[in-house]
């Protein structure tokens, strides 16, 4: 055992160093059809007017508004994709269906319900006005328009909306490709038969699903061994392709915590102690060519926590979003909120509706080392440090995983 060198960092200046040292990483095209979840790296303007052509709202017929009240020939039809040919004159009228372009000459739909069919000739009714019933171009859009800003991510309306304005790609920030690994001689992996004093690596599995959440693809690198030769060898071998190392365990100050010694043999260490709860291990550093680190702890409520507070932000960065955070809301608090001591602790939390409130109830033991404090938690509540804690009813602002009922 040694004494750490690092000196404990604030858990808010912490995130803030981490954000300030992470790029935002290159562009690249990608079809609208691989564009979920992707970050735009450019600003969308539409290149042309939104609907481009007017185009009627109902099933009906497009009629000029001065024929309103009389019996009129039905001259044609126009359908989606198949306008009416021509130019609709006095006393006529066109059959046209929903998303059916308005004939020249034509300046109102009048519903078909609205009116009198016979063959060949509609009734339509007086007092019609003009501009009824359909879409007028550029309605939606006008030409040259900000239509998405640059860091907006793209769901299923931006999508279609690029689709709809005729961009088949878009220009999104590249995913960060991350190199992820578990330390620790005593680790088997799952589903191996355990020896004496070992324990299934749940980690790696868990980190795997976060990172992914987060956007990233992930190279598992598998288990690296207690030597320090082999694990450089490995983290060198797979920082050749990644923008980022994930690594769990090896941060503390055992005779076997080998982490840290590479990373400052590799590049820069700015953080190697933080006084948060769970978490205090949590190790950041600097790369060469712009590659980030980040030495999680090897309990598993700590790795996550850590990687929530620190990774997930930074991860978020690198994509190009614009919005970094999780949401934060008020709950208030149906328990005591104890402190601990000199650290930032990000207390695991259940949350209910009663009204207009969300009231958070805490999951139980706060350990680092159980995994079930994280298990159904919708909330992450930060209690400074201290010795007053936050009493039962306090309204707090609360890290929001995920709400009640989702």
């Amino acid at each position: 055992m040694r004494a750490s060198t690092y000196p404990l960092v604030d858990a808010a200046e912490a995130a803030a160093l981490v954000l300030a040292r992470t790029p935002v990483l290159d562009s690249e095209p990608v079809h609208v059809r691989e564009a979920l979840g992707r970050v735009l790296a450019e600003d969308l303007v539409a290149p042309s007017e939104l609907p481009r052509f007017p185009s009627s709202a109902v099933d009906g017929y497009a009629i000029r508004s001065a024929d309103g009240g009389g019996r009129l020939r039905v001259a044609g039809e126009s359908a989606a994709g198949r306008p009416f040919e021509g130019r609709l004159e006095a006393g006529l009228a066109a059959r046209i269906l929903t998303g059916g372009v308005l004939p020249e000459g034509a300046d109102t739909v009048v519903m078909v319900e609205d009116t009198e069919q016979e063959e060949g000739y509609v009734t339509v009714p007086a007092g019609h006005p003009a501009g009824r019933n359909f879409h007028r171009p550029g309605a939606d859009l006008k030409q040259g328009e900000l239509v998405l800003e640059r860091g907006e991510e793209l769901g299923p309306a931006e999508i279609g909306l690029a689709a709809a304005l005729g961009f088949p790609t878009l220009t999104v920030h590249r995913r960060p490709r991350v190199a992820l690994m578990s330390t620790g001689d005593e680790l088997v992996e799952v589903g191996e038969q355990l020896g004496p004093g070992q324990i299934v690596d749940s980690n790696r599995w868990a980190l795997l699903a976060a990172l992914r959440e987060a956007g990233a693809e992930v190279r598992v690198l598998g288990l690296a061994p207690d030597r320090p030769e082999p694990l450089r060898e490995l983290v060198v071998e797979a920082l050749g392709g990644a923008d980022a190392l994930v690594t769990s365990g090896g941060v503390s100050v055992g005779s076997h915590d080998l982490v840290k010694p590479l990373l400052e043999a590799l590049g820069e260490v700015h953080i190697g102690r933080v006084k948060l709860r769970p978490g205090k291990p949590f190790t950041f550093a600097t790369l060469p060519e712009g590659r980030l680190a980040f030495g999680l702890p090897g309990f598993p409520v700590s790795s996550l926590v850590t990687f929530e507070v620190f990774v997930r932000p930074a991860l978020r960065r690198m994509q190009g979003h614009a919005r970094l955070q999780r949401p934060r809301l008020p709950v208030r608090l149906a328990y005591e909120a104890r402190a601990a001591g000199d650290r930032t602790e990000y207390q695991r939390v259940t949350l209910r509706r009663e009204g207009q409130e969300l009231v958070a109830q805490t999951t139980g033991s706060q350990s680092s080392s159980r995994l079930m404090s994280l298990v159904g938690a919708d909330a992450l509540v930060r209690v400074s440090p201290g010795a007053e804690g936050i009493p039962a009813g306090s309204v707090v602002e609360a890290i929001i995983l995920r709400l009640p009922g989702e």
